[in-house]
């Protein structure tokens, strides 16, 4: 138990970053983090990338815990995103294949049928997570497109190695064409707004979350690190857009468990389609905090409008 949350609101110790859970005062995070949450606690107020409609708890708690002003005004996409259109043209890394390939692949795929795998760019899977994750994958039969690097342990920006998938698997797939796999980094807005994505398997990373949801795609997790497992726990028990695969690193999983939680996720009857459901409202609401109407302005709209006001005043 939280103090400060609810009675019932409860956080398992496998969902706190192992160093926290390593924490005994001297370590460097002990030393590190209370002086930085000292500071921010003597700011004028906080600008949070959210839109309080869809984080109702978690901003109150916040509220109560500062009384300072707390200014939601994300979600921080592109406006082109919000409103549903495809931007093909904006920077960012490198993308491991074309844009244009990419697009084609999953234009001949049905709607809301394939699953988008990616960990982030700093995160990355052990080398048996990976192999039964890529059996589970196989054994579904579902479609997907997976931005896949080098296991834990290995050079995350290295070449990958057939060597840490099943023999054969990448040919399979490709054959097949039921999988894409992309090297190191893959178009990631492109690939969630497009009608063909049904899921997205991610680390649960707030930018991931935002992405996703801004798209009314629901979420399998599989925190990894940072805050990624609080994340991935109001994704489940409070917005009902997300079932849990596993967390960290250290995890053992099976095909069997991916078999089933893929299929869960992406059965468009039943949970799945529950999901996608809140999922859809949740974009609804992004997309209405940052709409202008006239003089009508979404909450985003109008909690920049006060900050603006609030440091001119300074």
């Amino acid at each position: 138990m939280i103090l400060g949350f609810p009675q019932n609101y409860r956080f398992h110790i496998s969902q706190m970053h192992r160093y926290v859970r390593a924490a005994d005062g001297t370590d460097s995070w002990s030393k590190f983090f209370p002086p930085q949450i000292a500071l921010s606690m003597k700011s004028d107020g906080w600008i949070c990338n959210t839109v309080e409609e869809i984080e109702t708890l978690g901003l109150q708690l916040l509220k109560n815990y500062l009384h300072l002003p707390v200014w939601c005004v994300g979600p921080l996409l592109p406006s082109t995103t919000l409103k549903g259109s495809n931007s093909k043209s904006r920077a960012g890394k490198e993308s491991g294949i074309a844009l244009e390939e990419c697009m084609e692949w999953l234009d001949l795929k049905d709607e809301n049928s394939v699953l988008y795998i990616s960990f982030g760019s700093q995160n990355t899977i052990s080398a048996s997570q990976m192999m039964a994750l890529a059996e589970g994958l196989e054994e579904s039969e579902k479609l997907f497109i997976w931005v896949i690097r080098p296991p834990f342990g290995f050079d995350i920006n290295a070449e990958f190695k057939a060597e840490w998938l099943p023999e054969g698997f990448e040919e399979r797939m490709k054959h097949s064409k039921r999988g894409l796999l992309v090297n190191k980094w893959g178009p990631q807005l492109e690939i969630l707004s497009h009608k063909s994505t049904g899921a997205f398997l991610s680390h649960c990373g707030w930018n991931s979350v935002l992405e996703s949801l801004s798209q009314g795609v629901p979420i399998i997790g599989w925190p990894l690190a940072a805050e990624q497992a609080y994340n991935a726990k109001m994704l489940v028990e409070e917005m009902g857009v997300s079932v849990e695969l596993t967390r960290t690193v250290e995890s053992v999983i099976s095909k069997e468990d991916v078999k089933r939680v893929i299929e869960i996720v992406m059965d468009q009857e039943g949970k799945g389609k529950e999901m996608k459901e809140k999922a859809n409202e949740i974009a609804v609401h992004m997309r209405e905090a940052t709409i202008e109407k006239g003089e009508e302005k979404g909450s985003s709209l109008r909690a920049m409008d006060d900050f603006v006001r609030t440091i001119l005043q300074v």
